[in-house]
């Protein structure tokens, strides 16, 4: 990857590669605990998911994936059927890995497999003349006839603990590598007379890895048009799907319509009906049913009420919790703000640290003074409150009920329900005055 950064920490949907397979592993429900082995300096690792409940295994010495999977065994009771998957293959799904553990469950030794154009770096299958699987050959280690075989190993396996522990034990290294192969466990069972079976994979991207930012980029695409696909058949109309990003979970209602360069990050509900513009970036949201949001805005960890209308180009920072048909418009930002119904700040202003009532028109350039170098203030403004544009409120401050603030104000008092209060300069015209010039030569 040429990173300071671990390979399975990369992204991809917005999560590190390694998260997603242990996310897939607690999709089957295991029964015992999900175990993670890493290596020399992965601790890095360790503190990045540390939220994960998992057994960290340290595998001190990197002798191959037979190794790797024989460090964690001494966790694994002989009874329990034992799944392996590989940190850096990020895109297998639970349905196919159950099918793998079922056929582990009846006794045999399972392996994933897939058929593939262009099978150049895999290890190959080995069947004999009744089909049966026999082994696995490394690329590096394999013959002429063995490289045309096009029925790949994956490397996901699933056996009886019991069972793979002894065949751990038998492994040696007598190889191109030089490393314990966890694949000469097929050949072994075989000898054994032990059942081998395998399972398919149902599309060819579940069983891709990653080893360079070229492969990581593409699997991030095929994940993004997953994502778009699934979005689209839940009820929402995506005006290009190549031109989605999803970096969390989203939910939707019926009917919403989600324009070119969306951005979801974390976890966001979209009601009903919503519409998105172009280039919005949306993270930890909940929109509500019939709600527009134009082009080029940016919500994070807010609540959109019903019918309310966002945009173009405002900024809804966190802890905002609007109501319904509330208008924030463009060049707006909002933040630590409660807004109740009917309410509009539609241009040019800045809203912090705010409790707005209903009814409230905003006018354009007002801003809330929340912040006096060394604490946040609360702006209480009452309903049907009516601010004239280019006004400051200086926090803390409360505004009554029905109350009208002329344009131009800097309001640093509380200021009384249903009575017009503003704070200017006298104007003043000065007859006769000249604008200064410049001497010439």
């Amino acid at each position: 990857m040429r990173s300071g950064l671990p390979k399975v920490l990369h992204p991809l949907g917005g999560s590190p590669l390694l998260q997603h397979v242990i996310r897939t592993a607690k999709q089957l429900d295991p029964s015992s605990t999900i175990h993670v082995v890493y290596g020399h300096g992965g601790e890095q690792v360790r503190e990045a998911l540390e939220q994960e409940e998992v057994n960290w295994v340290l595998q001190a010495q990197q002798l191959g994936t037979g190794h790797a999977v024989d460090q964690a065994m001494p966790s694994v009771p002989d009874d329990d059927v034992l799944l392996v998957l590989y940190g850096d293959v990020p895109l297998v799904r639970a349905g196919t890995l159950a099918r793998l553990v079922a056929r582990a469950e009846q006794g045999s030794l399972a392996v994933l497999t897939a058929t593939l154009d262009n099978p150049f770096g895999y290890g190959r299958m080995l069947r004999n003349v009744d089909g049966r699987l026999t082994g696995i050959v490394e690329q590096k280690d394999a013959g002429e006839d063995q490289l045309a075989i096009r029925e790949i190993n994956t490397g996901f396996l699933a056996a009886p603990a019991g069972r793979l522990r002894a065949w751990l034990k038998q492994l040696d290294k007598n190889n191109a590598q030089g490393e314990y192969y966890l694949t000469d466990v097929i050949a072994m069972a075989a000898a054994d007379g032990a059942p081998v079976d395998s399972a398919s994979a149902d599309d060819e991207y579940e069983i891709l890895g990653v080893n360079d930012r070229v492969q990581l980029a593409a699997l991030e695409r095929i994940y993004q048009r997953c994502q778009a696909e699934q979005l689209m058949r839940n009820g929402a109309t995506l005006a290009d799907p190549a031109r989605l990003d999803v970096r969390g979970e989203v939910v939707t209602g019926n009917d919403c319509y989600l324009d070119i360069n969306t951005v979801f990050e974390g976890r966001v509900t979209l009601g009903a009906g919503v519409q998105i513009g172009p280039n919005c970036c949306i993270k930890n949201a909940t929109i509500g049913d019939d709600v527009v949001i134009l082009a080029n805005c940016v919500i994070e960890d807010s609540t959109i009420g019903k019918q309310s209308r966002i945009g173009p180009f405002a900024r809804i920072r966190p802890q905002t919790e609007l109501a319904a048909q509330v208008h924030v418009g463009n060049f707006v930002e909002i933040k630590k703000t409660r807004i109740a119904t009917g309410s509009k700040v539609n241009h040019l202003s800045y809203i912090g640290d705010t409790h707005m009532g209903s009814g409230v028109n905003v006018g354009a350039g007002t801003i809330t003074c929340n912040y006096d170098g060394a604490y946040k203030h609360l702006t209480e403004i009452g309903d049907n409150v009516f601010i004239g544009s280019d006004t400051q409120l200086v926090a803390p401050v409360r505004v009554g009920d029905g109350a009208t603030i002329g344009a131009g104000s800097t309001i640093t008092h509380d200021v009384p329900s249903d009575e017009l209060t503003l704070s200017r300069s006298k104007q003043e015209t000065r007859s006769g005055w000249k604008r200064p010039v410049k001497k010439t030569d």
